[in-house]
């Protein structure tokens, strides 16, 4: 019997996405947030909720990273994502997180994340942000696919 790999980040991510996008909520990586940390992941939900997603790939991954507590005052909700494996005993508790495990695939909600709302004025911001930076994402991948040209074509062309 052969040992499977371990996961990737990415793929802990993309799955993570994919149950999230399946319940109607729009995703987006490598979100920063005004202190200048990194998420790996930011959820927005049909009611404008704000989730972040941290992906721990390995038990070094989680233990060498401090930064995560610092994400916490920039959602409503907080979830850690990992892989099946993943030792779930050194994760912090349900007052603080969520905990979100996958095969790769399908992923399972097994701890539900504490609801801290938001200041008004912090949801304006942060919504406005990701959908200037997924915005400003998906006009780079068009223009870099050459489906519009980056110039007139001619006097009659309009903007």
């Amino acid at each position: 019997m052969t040992d499977l790999p371990r996961l990737t980040a990415d793929r802990i991510t993309t799955a993570v996405s994919r149950l999230f996008m399946e319940r109607g909520a729009a995703c987006i990586r490598e979100f920063t947030v005004r202190t200048g940390r990194r998420v790996d992941l930011m959820v927005l939900g049909n009611k404008r909720d704000i989730t972040i997603v941290e992906v721990k790939s390995s038990r070094q991954d989680f233990t060498s990273d401090t930064k995560w507590p610092d994400y916490i005052e920039w959602a409503d909700k907080f979830y850690f994502a990992v892989a099946e494996d993943f030792p779930l005993e050194i994760l912090p508790g349900s007052e603080r997180c969520g905990i979100i495990i996958t095969d790769g695939f399908d992923c399972h909600i097994v701890q539900k994340a504490p609801a801290i709302k938001l200041a008004t004025a912090r949801r304006t911001h942060l919504v406005t942000r990701m959908a200037q930076k997924a915005m400003r994402r998906l006009e780079g991948v068009v223009q870099t696919a050459g489906d519009i040209p980056l110039t007139r074509a001619g006097p009659d062309s309009t903007c």
